[in-house]
């Protein structure tokens, strides 16, 4: 049970970088990029690509990629993302589904249908382990992850908060026309969180492709993991997010002590439960408020009647 609980709380740091561009994008730019599982992807393809043919380093492959896939999200923000906006709600939608698959042929074309990873590359890290009290064992990757998906994520609190790039994305997420009005540059401040999204979204691939393997077709179901997530924890909370991937990670876990089967369905019906609670309270604070706006009515109309 211990060992289970462990496990999933490494998973869920996993899961909380995946979903933290996704949630970074809707909390500010107020855009479901349904082409983020692809973009993932896309960054352990890049990242294989360095380590397999340039024959770099793994970690010399990280921070090259990262800067990279951060270029990518504001170039796609500049060129694609903004224009779609203009265009209403529906249209962004189709763009990243249209982006998405765009981005699965571009890489089955470029690196084909191979499971690849990066396991191999990394030496005795991919399978070494502590030995904690009580026979339970420990995977140093999952740890080392764990370790760096809470730096990054704590770095990333302290600049939303701590700096004035990070008051200008509150500002924009909370009233895009008065933080304008207060001379806050939206388009610099979308461009700079579609850039920081993208390149976390390509750091949770290449922590993939660390522990496990990735194929041009994987994007699909990390969209889903990273969507559930969001919706458990909040969206457009950093911290909600955190919370919400572990809980994920712990649902999956403990899920697959009682089969392996039920492993990932233990998290979606953990997101399901969410969702519909969060649907029951959106619908009560509704009822509550057009229950308070007939009260407030009533009672100005009693009023002018008795002044009458």
């Amino acid at each position: 049970m211990l060992e289970s609980i462990i496990q999933g709380i490494l998973l869920g740091g996993y899961y909380a970088v995946l979903a933290a561009g996704l949630s970074l994008m809707f909390g500010v730019v107020r855009f479901i990029n349904l082409a983020h599982g692809d973009m993932a992807v896309l960054g352990a393809m890049i990242a294989l690509w360095l380590v397999q043919v340039l024959g770099l380093g793994v970690p010399w492959a990280i921070a090259l990629t990262l800067p990279m896939m951060a270029a990518l999200g504001w170039l796609l923000q500049r060129f694609i993302f903004e224009r779609s906006l203009k265009g209403g709600f529906l249209i962004p939608i189709l763009t990243t589904i249209g982006l998405a698959a765009a981005l699965q042929n571009g890489m089955f074309a470029a690196f084909g249908s191979d499971t690849r990873s990066l396991g191999a590359y990394i030496g005795g890290l991919s399978w070494a382990s502590w030995q904690l009290p009580g026979n339970i064992f420990v995977g140093k990757l999952p740890v080392y992850m764990f370790a760096t998906a809470l730096v990054v994520l704590g770095a990333l609190h302290l600049v939303l908060t701590r700096t004035g790039f990070g008051r200008a994305v509150r500002a924009t997420a909370s009233d895009p026309e008065a933080a304008a009005l207060c001379g806050v540059d939206a388009i610099r401040v979308h461009r700079g969180a579609a850039a920081i999204a993208v390149a976390l979204a390509g750091l949770a691939g290449i922590f993939l492709a660390l522990r496990a393997q990735v194929t041009p077709f994987s994007g699909p179901m990390l969209l889903i993991f990273a969507f559930e997530a969001v919706v458990i924890g909040g969206i457009g909370s950093l911290r909600g997010t955190l919370l919400g991937g572990l809980a994920l990670g712990l649902a999956q876990s403990l899920g697959g002590m009682i089969s392996p089967q039920f492993s990932l369905l233990a998290g979606h019906c953990l997101f399901l439960v969410i969702l519909a609670v969060r649907m029951s309270q959106g619908a009560a604070s509704e009822r509550g408020g057009w229950r308070a706006a007939l009260m407030a009515t009533v009672l100005n109309r009693a009023q002018m009647r008795r002044r009458a």
